[in-house]
């Protein structure tokens, strides 16, 4: 169509019409002229938009689910992010909760003892000289710690302080080839003398050769004059073996140590003797004996077996 002045015209009264017709529908309402026109219209051109609809939407929900998809994964993330603290918190606590339980012990044994301690943590195994049974403790002469000092733990006789720094001190376990302790025969006064031997069990000479011992059989310190190196009391071991009495001056026992030597984490450094000895009070309660079944056997006689009297009758 050309651009006459007649088509200008009909473009101007075709719009003013559509305005005319826009204001009545608004105006009408529910009511409007023009309800059926636009039902009409929607009876024909719903399906196209309907079809066209359907071809979009999975266009839409395609972005919104990348969309979603990326909330979801930032989200995951946090979570993995919060499970991961948790569990750092979690085992953090378990080891806290380990220490503490640890560091309870060994307060109830320092106190059965009357023994008064310095706590202190293990910083370091092994010494810088040698191969020694070792560890180094966060405690030093700033702290009251001396040469010469016994250590122990929740279970047991630890070692002895060899060297002491401002912060730090030098512990040589029980362990240690190089390690003697005097020991006691709990409920006895066998003495003796315990030595290390390395990841085997204690070596011990009892003064006594004819002394009765049996596996079983459990040892304290004996304690040193002055208190030092050792205090009296502390739980040293088990008896585990026997050597078998030769007629010598002494005899051979092995114990196998309460302290894990290789897993110490919370130990005590005995600062303050008990006033008295202790004895076996600080021993650990003995386990209980296993009870054994016991089976007894009745012996019914046999229906086949003979009678006396039918035997004497048939004779």
């Amino acid at each position: 169509m050309r651009d006459t002045r007649e088509s200008r015209l009909l473009l101007v009264l075709l719009i003013a019409v559509a305005f005319a017709l826009i204001t009545v529908d608004i105006r009408g309402g529910e009511d409007s002229p023009v309800d059926g026109a636009r039902q009409g219209a929607a009876t024909v051109f719903g399906p196209i938009e309907s079809g066209v609809s359907a071809a979009v939407d999975p266009v839409g929900n395609a972005v919104s689910a990348i969309r979603d998809s990326g909330q979801r994964h930032d989200r995951l993330a946090a979570l993995e992010k919060e499970n991961a603290a948790l569990k750092a918190r979690l085992g953090s606590d378990d080891r806290s909760r380990s220490r503490l339980k640890q560091l309870d012990k060994m307060l109830k044994i320092a106190g059965q003892g009357q023994y008064g301690i310095k706590g202190a943590e293990v910083i370091a195994i092994g010494a810088a000289q040698g191969f020694s049974w070792t560890i180094t403790v966060d405690v030093g002469a700033n702290d009251g710690i001396k040469r010469d000092m016994t250590v122990l733990n929740a279970e047991g006789l630890v070692g002895r302080v060899t060297t002491v720094g401002p912060n730090t001190a030098t512990v040589l376990l029980a362990s240690d080839p190089d390690f003697t302790v005097g020991t006691r025969m709990e409920s006895g006064d066998e003495l003796g003398f315990a030595s290390g031997q390395g990841d085997r069990p204690l070596r011990v000479e009892l003064l006594n050769g004819k002394a009765e011992v049996k596996k079983g059989d459990r040892l304290v310190t004996f304690g040193s004059q002055a208190d030092r190196p050792f205090v009296p009391g502390v739980p040293v071991g088990v008896v585990s073996r026997v050597d078998p009495s030769g007629g010598g001056l002494t005899r051979t026992l092995y114990v196998t140590p309460y302290v894990g030597f290789t897993k110490l984490d919370i130990v005590g450094v005995v600062v303050e003797a008990p006033k008295k000895d202790p004895r076996d009070t600080v021993l650990p309660p003995k386990p209980k004996p296993t009870p054994r079944p016991t089976v007894t056997v009745t012996v019914t006689p046999s229906a086949e077996a003979p009678v006396d009297g039918q035997n004497q009758q048939e004779q």
